[in-house]
């Protein structure tokens, strides 16, 4: 017998069929798990975009405002690494809660290719910040790393473009 990608999806919509009662027959459920899902993109998001726009103001501004930014934006990840690990989470439930709707979306395999794409810029923005750090540390002071700058001000504009998409996804996502 052959396993299909259709097949596959039958299954998990059986196994998951419990879930899928229980998040569709209540309200309180079906609004709880929404809610923690969008109060996390609020926080992730939220901090993300926030340190987006610190760097583009520091990047107009003096070496020192770029060293208070490579300070500052370190202790942005974690609140932004909680504010995901909250959004994959209540993803899942979401997701597993119509597997068949969402496991032949279109909208839904964008969205997850934008949420893949928001995790390498994440990394890239980090390795750029933690290497400008290392470089103004060795150097006593704020360093001027023009192309390591350049990449970090490309990152943070990726950033707000995938944060704004992933929403745009989501929305057409829920409204087809």
């Amino acid at each position: 017998m052959v396993f299909s990608y259709t097949t596959g999806l039958r299954a998990l919509a059986d196994v998951l069929k419990p879930w899928q009662s229980l998040f569709s027959n209540s309200k309180v459920i079906s609004d709880g798990v929404t809610f923690i899902h969008l109060a996390g993109l609020l926080f992730a998001g939220g901090f993300a975009i926030a340190a987006d726009r610190a760097t583009f103001r520091a990047l107009r501004g003096t070496p020192q405002d770029r060293l208070t930014l490579l300070k500052e934006v370190k202790d942005v990840h974690r609140p932004v690494l909680i504010g995901l690990t909250v959004l994959f989470v209540s993803g899942i439930l979401l997701a597993t809660a119509d597997v068949k709707t969402f496991g032949t979306s279109l909208v839904f395999l964008v969205k997850m290719t934008l949420v893949a794409l928001l995790l390498v810029n994440g990394l890239a923005l980090e390795h750029t910040e933690s290497a400008l750090r290392e470089r103004s540390a060795s150097h006593s002071g704020p360093v001027e790393d023009q192309p390591l700058w350049s990449k970090l001000r490309r990152t943070a504009v990726a950033s707000i473009a995938l944060w704004m998409s992933i929403v745009f996804a989501g929305t057409i996502l829920v409204n087809s």
